[in-house]
């Protein structure tokens, strides 16, 4: 799948906090992206998981030519039946996106942007089954499955620690929201908004900083 917007802030902005998280899990890793990205300035050990064959071995070779392989696995599989082999201090995810919405005739861009595969229920299952007792996790998700998400990490003993909220230009509304949560209570109640693009167009200088890192025409 190409590489999107909204995936790239969910990167720049975990890789941007300077956790000092030593072991990571990327859920569904795609082409790797989201690891890759925290790689550059993250020092931890990284394992991603993709259960797309295509996507896997693009992730790989991916991992390959880049200057981060070394502290990067790759693992093929299906993350609600996997055996991990250690817990993690921080999971990272872009699950799914639509769950009951019309779906296209492709069917690995049904795996990709659907929850055919793996639901947000099945999802906080397996980020409760292997984060660390003071571990943490991010979530990128559209704006409207924000509050039913947050009911179900709740629900599994989890503790909303911020949020960032996302819109294209100051003229639409919130379509994607980014959420940081912990296993200890630490609650912030900060709550951020990034807009993209300004009215005339050109990105704005709160995400030119962000991704000044990651594209180089910025």
């Amino acid at each position: 799948m190409k590489v999107c917007t909204d995936a790239c802030i969910l990167g720049a902005w975990f890789a941007d906090k300077g956790l000092p998280e030593s072991k990571v899990l990327d859920i569904g890793a795609g082409s790797g992206l989201l690891t890759l990205m925290l790689a550059q300035k993250v020092d931890a050990q990284f394992d991603a998981i993709e259960k797309d064959v295509p996507s896997f071995k693009q992730m790989k070779e991916n991992i390959e030519q880049s200057k981060w392989k070394d502290t990067i696995n790759a693992f093929m599989g299906d993350a609600i039946t996997y055996v991990f082999p250690q817990l993690y201090d921080f999971i990272i995810c872009n699950p799914p996106f639509y769950e009951n919405d019309l779906k296209s005739g492709d069917t690995k861009k049904n795996l990709a942007k659907h929850d055919t595969g793996l639901t947000l229920e099945c999802l906080i299952q397996v980020i409760a089954q292997n984060l660390a007792a003071n571990g943490s996790f991010g979530i990128l998700l559209p704006f409207h499955r924000t509050a039913p998400f947050e009911q179900l990490a709740f629900d599994k003993g989890f503790h909303l620690h911020e949020k960032l909220l996302v819109r294209q230009t100051p003229g639409h509304n919130f379509f994607r929201s980014i959420l940081h949560f912990t296993r200890n209570n630490i609650h912030t109640g900060q709550t951020g908004e990034l807009i993209i693009k300004q009215k005339d167009g050109n990105y704005s200088s709160a995400f030119t900083t962000l991704l000044k890192d990651y594209y180089l025409y910025l």
